[in-house]
């Protein structure tokens, strides 16, 4: 028990002697710091520039109540006739960080046979999320779900919207 101490003790007397003389640079004047100084000395390569702690505004705050805001991914996604449309997986943005899309996580069963579709942000509706049990609104049916392209990462994005009609994609000759 005794040598245990005697480490701590130890220790900490090198801490001290390592930590005095930084401090005391610190609290030096700088007027002093420079008439003490010779001329050729070099700062030593252990310094490390000081900035203000109050060079950084305070963040803002913001307050939400726990009813008005919900988070979106994982929330099961059903048409407006109920059916189940699959689950949001991902939230696609624009170079703005404007919000332009979803990439639902559609058909299958149990993951196996589901693909990725994108849908436009504006065919969500949300209105009816209250708790973690609550579905998105999308504003399509199945069959038009069914019949958008997948989605791929890093290959061009197809959105799905809920104004006009969904043609299928005709091959390029």
């Amino acid at each position: 028990m005794r040598a245990i101490g005697a480490l701590i003790l130890g220790v900490a007397i090198m801490v001290a002697l390592a930590v005095g003389p930084l401090r005391a640079a610190e609290d030096q004047p700088a007027g002093q710091d420079e008439a003490n100084a010779p001329a050729t000395a070099q700062p030593p390569a252990s310094t490390v520039p000081v900035t203000p702690k109050d060079a950084a505004p305070p963040p803002s705050v913001t307050i939400i109540g726990a009813s008005e805001a919900h988070g979106v991914l994982g929330r099961d996604v059903r048409s407006a006739a109920g059916e189940d449309m699959g689950r949001i997986v991902d939230v696609i943005v624009d170079r703005t960080g404007h919000v332009r899309a979803a990439v639902i996580d559609f058909g299958g069963f149990l993951g196996v046979g589901s693909r990725k579709i994108v849908v436009d942000w504006n065919a969500l509706r949300f209105g009816k999320i209250a708790n973690k049990k609550d579905s998105i609104t999308l504003e399509l049916n199945k069959a038009q779900v069914a019949a958008a392209p997948e989605y791929k990462e890093d290959t061009p994005i197809v959105v799905l919207g809920a104004s006009g009609s969904l043609q299928p994609l005709q091959a390029i000759q």
